[in-house]
């Protein structure tokens, strides 16, 4: 698998920069932790790439991940891959069973959650967003509204982590990639 085929087919389905940004927060959160459990990077990191790949153009419980699997399996991309990404929304009942499905689900909806945290601040850096100011916004249930606390809670539980160190390390993988997020603020 090569990352530019998957950046092109993220391209090629996905036209918006806030879905294509929210690729690229979970490829890098992926990739973070496959560094962390000592796992492929180029496979995890392009699970997290192409999680949504279908989304804006199948919006719907019916058809996403659905069609996004049927079209990755076309394309030959590995099952344990595809599995992954269909665990990642739980209406599909697929059990995440894998690492690399527990994961993709622990991260995916707390970097959009981040990324809200590190765009109210002043700055609009993710260098300046700490475990604690995640945390207290988590609280407030009008803050971010669409964002699935209870699949953050959930995420977390079945990859086993401290919540603390979790969230450490979702702001750390935002970091290393602030520029393409727009999250820089003045420490670009």
């Amino acid at each position: 698998m090569e990352r530019q085929h998957a950046w092109e087919l993220l391209c090629q389905y996905t036209k918006t920069e806030s879905l294509r940004k929210h690729a690229l927060a979970v490829e890098a959160a992926m990739c973070h932790y496959a560094k962390i459990f000592g796992e492929d990077e180029n496979l995890w990191g392009i699970t997290g790439l192409l999680h949504d790949f279908d989304y804006e153009m199948y919006p719907d419980e019916q058809n996403h991940p659905y069609r996004g699997n049927e079209i990755l399996e076309k394309l030959g991309y590995p099952a344990e891959m595809r599995a992954a990404i269909m665990g990642h929304a739980s209406y599909t009942g697929t059990p995440r069973t894998t690492l690399l499905a527990k994961t993709l689900f622990a991260v995916d909806e707390l970097t959009g959650f981040v990324i809200a945290v590190a765009l109210v601040r002043p700055s609009r850096s993710i260098f300046e967003v700490q475990p604690s100011s995640v945390r207290k916004k988590f609280k407030d249930k009008a803050f971010a509204a669409k964002v699935n606390r209870t699949e953050i809670q959930q995420g977390i539980a079945e990859l086993g982590v401290d919540e603390t160190e979790h969230i450490q390390r979702v702001i750390d993988a935002l970091k290393s990639i602030a520029g393409e997020l727009g999250l820089a603020g003045n420490n670009c």
